[in-house]
């Protein structure tokens, strides 16, 4: 299976509500994560626990999807454009839309990097 199949299979299992599920199939136990303020996480059990605050976070999401998926093959590289319309707990709307850059181990990623506007910053 390609990286590109890879990373279309972890969005899609995402979309279908199988969020947590998806992490622990496509993510390394080392990965490294890196969010578009600087913060890294360094571990699966760090990102884990991201995840779960995250997604305790929201109310609704009421749309989501991809835009676009590359892939260098070569490298084992990635690249999600990515967006979600959700509430948070505290009311507040948004979409949301990042772009996520992805080093893949085999049918892991290792490293993931974001890119996104934090709200109320150019």
């Amino acid at each position: 299976m390609s990286y590109h199949e890879k990373a279309a299979k972890l969005y899609k299992m995402m979309d279908e509500g199988q969020m947590m599920e998806a992490f622990e199939k496509y993510y390394h136990p080392d990965v490294e994560v890196v969010e578009a303020t600087g913060e890294v996480r360094k571990g699966k059990d760090a990102q884990r626990q991201a995840l779960v605050q995250w997604a305790g976070s929201l109310k609704e999401m009421h749309d989501g999807g991809v835009g676009s998926i590359t892939a260098n093959e070569a490298d084992g590289v990635t690249t999600v454009e990515s967006w979600m319309d959700c509430t948070f707990a505290d009311g507040n709307r948004m979409k949301m839309e990042e772009v996520a850059v992805q080093r893949w181990k085999g049918d892991q990623i290792v490293h993931e990097r974001f890119y996104y506007n934090m709200p109320g910053q150019g």
